[in-house]
């Protein structure tokens, strides 16, 4: 029976599996020279990087993620936060396993980050995916097709001389078939798509030969709480959901201050 619902998912997100770039939010200091992935399956991504210039870089100092234009004017406060706060989360997971992550200064490079666009995430969908994975068990989950969200961001590394030195320009949808979890809040999709977002930035900012470095002593993320959320495992595989709170081990995001 599964199988079956899975098939007939699959038909309907075949045209719809890779996500549609987003159009130039103005947001980078400079767009040229950035080349679109075609090696990609969900994502959209276009970037570019120095290689010679990021080799010379070690500290870094991450900007806090902002909004960009109208994206995220339909949310809440409360969403906005939270959402940006889990996008500097991994941003800064990722980061600081490849550079050394500074306060600002003279000699370090700096991590601009932009969030532009947000597609809120089907709460009535999502509640009736929860139960129908539940009810059919098997491997990955389904979606309800057209209740799924998605974030798109625009990042760039700026060297110490104020010059471009890595771009990327990066959208992702949930798919409606396969291990993106639904979730009850309108922001479920876009905070679990922050995780594969700060993967990719931390591979666009620095050359594939760097090595990745144990997690340093004191954590400099260690105001976003502990790397791994094995709270957020076990609601999952409880309630078929993704839920925000457990998931990404914030407190309410009214009462965390962002770093």
């Amino acid at each position: 029976m599964r199988q079956a619902a899975l098939l007939v998912l699959a038909g309907l997100a075949v045209t719809g599996c890779q996500t549609a770039p987003v159009a130039n939010a103005e947001f980078l200091s400079g767009y040229d020279g950035l080349v679109t992935r075609e090696d990609t399956i969900r994502a959209s991504i276009r970037q570019r990087r120095d290689d010679a210039v990021a080799a010379t870089i070690d500290r870094v100092h991450l900007e806090p993620s902002q909004f960009v234009g109208t994206a995220g004017s339909n949310l809440t406060e409360v969403e906005r936060a939270q959402l940006l706060r889990e996008v500097d989360r991994q941003i800064c997971y990722e980061v600081s396993e490849r550079f050394t992550v500074a306060a600002e200064g003279r000699d370090v490079a700096r991590l601009r980050t932009g969030v532009v666009d947000v597609r809120p995430t089907g709460s009535v969908g999502s509640g009736v995916a929860a139960v129908a994975n539940i009810l059919i068990p098997g491997p990955g989950t389904f979606r309800v097709p057209g209740t799924t969200g998605g974030l798109a961001v625009e990042s760039e590394l700026i060297g110490p001389d104020g010059r471009q030195v890595a771009a990327l320009a990066w959208a992702r949808n949930a798919n409606t078939v396969g291990t993106d979890a639904p979730s009850l809040s309108r922001i479920g999709d876009a905070l679990q798509m922050a995780e594969p977002l700060g993967d990719e930035i931390g591979d666009t900012i620095s050359q594939p030969d760097r090595t990745v470095r144990d997690i340093p002593n004191p954590d400099p993320c260690l105001s976003f709480g502990p790397r791994t959320q094995p709270v957020g495992f076990v609601t999952r595989a409880v309630t078929g959901l993704y839920v925000p709170q457990v998931n990404t081990g914030s407190t309410p995001a009214q009462d965390t201050p962002r770093p």
